[in-house]
């Protein structure tokens, strides 16, 4: 378990705090932006924030981190709406994304969830670990009051936006899988060598049953638990090679799950 709890280590050094920078310029045409950071990691997501007036900031726009160039420290970042916080009772403004506005990136690192398949597994790989973990069951709570006994990306993205949580982790065939909540990147794949006995479907929680909705994705209930989460991850990842080989290697059961990669050369 030594190298499990060293990677939470290492997420929290280079997280424990936020990543702040201005941007230092704007492509309107692809409508990213740029800023000069000493290293980050692709996927890493974040907002961009903008000073109104003095001493008055507001959040103007999601960011991830599409791209960094580890030689001019200049990493490329996607902008999109910001809807977290959408109320009619808030003030609107005609501001948009201009060079000096802030980037914060890695909001809520120090807060994860994990998706483990049984109790056990779980506790093993929470009970060394410094980060502040929001408990499954907040997470299958918010799931039945969706009516998803199958989770989808964007029950994932609500719970990052209700609990402020940055990270999820997964647990799958003895690796543990790190990923920004919102983007869903892989930020880092760690050996977790551990006796999986018995499975719970979709992931262990407390939470006895999990309410489903009529129709609708995620309504129908989990028969298979790593074909769904490899299948959730690469959805966001199509062009990463180290899961890929994973897939490929994990048997003939997962076969049709390559199809889905977009792997060059």
């Amino acid at each position: 378990m030594k190298h499990i709890f060293l990677v939470f280590i290492t997420v929290l050094q280079l997280f424990g705090g936020v990543v702040k920078s201005p941007i230092i310029g704007l492509d309107e045409e692809s409508g990213e932006v740029s800023i000069k950071v000493e290293k980050i990691d692709v996927g890493v997501s974040g907002f961009v924030v903008h000073e109104i007036a003095k001493g008055k900031r507001i959040i103007l726009a999601n960011a991830f981190v599409k791209s960094f160039d580890s030689a001019s420290k200049i990493a490329k970042i996607s902008v999109s709406e910001f809807d977290t916080l959408s109320s009619s009772a808030l003030p609107n403004g005609k501001w948009s994304v201009k060079v000096g506005d802030e980037v914060v990136l890695a909001f809520g690192y120090t807060r994860g969830v994990l998706i483990a398949p049984n109790e056990e597994i779980y506790h093993r790989i929470t009970k060394n670990s410094a980060l502040q973990w929001v408990h499954p069951d907040l997470f299958a709570t918010m799931l039945s009051y969706n009516g998803h006994p199958t989770p989808i990306r964007s029950d994932f993205l609500q719970m990052s936006n209700d609990s402020s949580v940055g990270l999820v982790f997964i647990f799958l065939q003895n690796k543990v899988y790190t990923l920004d909540v919102k983007s869903f990147k892989i930020l880092a794949i760690t050996d977790a060598v551990l006796e999986q006995k018995e499975v719970q479907l979709p992931f262990y929680t407390r939470v006895e049953e999990i309410d489903a909705a009529w129709w609708g994705e995620g309504s129908s209930r989990l028969e298979e638990y790593e074909p769904h989460y490899y299948e959730l991850m690469i959805e966001a990842n199509r062009d990463n090679k180290e899961l890929y080989e994973i897939v490929k290697a994990s048997g003939e059961k997962f076969k049709e799950l390559l199809e889905e990669f977009d792997i060059k050369g």
